[in-house]
């Protein structure tokens, strides 16, 4: 296949300590395209929805990374040309349809644009993060892998509760301290799974995580919770001390191989 590389970068790499016990991902950071994609064939305000990208993960990561002096890795491309927070066999790997909207640059697209789009994009990024994890992995005891996404308010006429949630396939090890602190809080409605399920196969947490056998957890913030600035760092305030004393978790820092309920 011959491949046309533009000097578009699709990977977001944050600096951090490689011994910290952390190492922070944001598979839906961004909602640029690439300049050879144009639009889409959609129109701007589309790729202000949540279609586009998770609305407030990325200021909300790089805080964290800043404040934690974790590395991070996040992608700088919108989850409408390929979503790197599925396998490369997923079905919903390149979406024609997105929660109403139909996407014109998509719906012809055939296996070689979509392996193109593999190796142009999604491959790098999953590279990237199988590297850092070497890496780390050479310089201390296993680090701690956190996810960070987040979800719209409303989905399909109806408000979700929850104001986070926490998304986790069979290994509860990381799942438990943030969940049970999180909780704590009793202004808080706090997600077990919700709003959508953990065990997906091959998506990031079980190629990177379950596989490895590393302790982590996909983290959910309500969109309207992270908006804006003063959001950013209300979650980061709530989310740091959390993380901070996972690191210091003996058994978080083992290779402890649960298996999948998606096998």
């Amino acid at each position: 296949m011959h491949l046309n590389p533009s000097a578009f970068e699709p990977v977001e790499a944050i600096d951090g300590n490689l011994a910290c016990g952390l190492l922070l991902l944001c598979d839906h950071a961004r909602n640029a395209l690439p300049p050879e994609y144009g639009d889409l064939g959609l129109p701007p305000a589309q790729f202000e929805r949540h279609i586009a990208y998770d609305i407030g993960v990325r200021p909300l990561t790089l805080e964290l990374a800043r404040r934690l002096a974790a590395p991070a890795l996040m992608t700088t491309f919108s989850r409408l040309l390929i979503d790197p927070n599925r396998g490369e066999d997923d079905p919903t790997l390149v979406m024609r349809l997105s929660d109403g909207a139909v996407v014109p640059g998509n719906a012809r697209h055939d296996a070689a644009e979509r392996e193109r789009r593999i190796a142009l994009y999604h491959r790098p990024y999953h590279d990237r993060i199988a590297a850092t994890l070497d890496a780390m992995l050479e310089e201390a005891a296993p680090p701690v892998v956190v996810s960070i996404h987040s979800y719209t308010p409303v989905w399909r006429g109806t408000p979700r509760p929850w104001h986070a949630g926490l998304l986790w396939d069979k290994d509860p090890r990381a799942v438990t301290p943030v969940l049970e602190a999180l909780s704590a809080d009793g202004t808080l409605v706090v997600g077990d799974n919700e709003p959508y399920d953990g065990a997906l196969k091959n998506d990031t947490m079980y190629r990177h995580c379950t596989r490895r056998g590393l302790a982590h957890v996909l983290i959910e913030v309500r969109q309207d919770l992270i908006g804006d600035e003063a959001g950013v760092l209300e979650w980061a305030g709530r989310l740091e001390p959390i993380l901070r004393r996972m690191t210091g978790m003996p058994d978080l820092r083992q290779i402890r191989h649960h298996g999948s309920r998606a096998d």
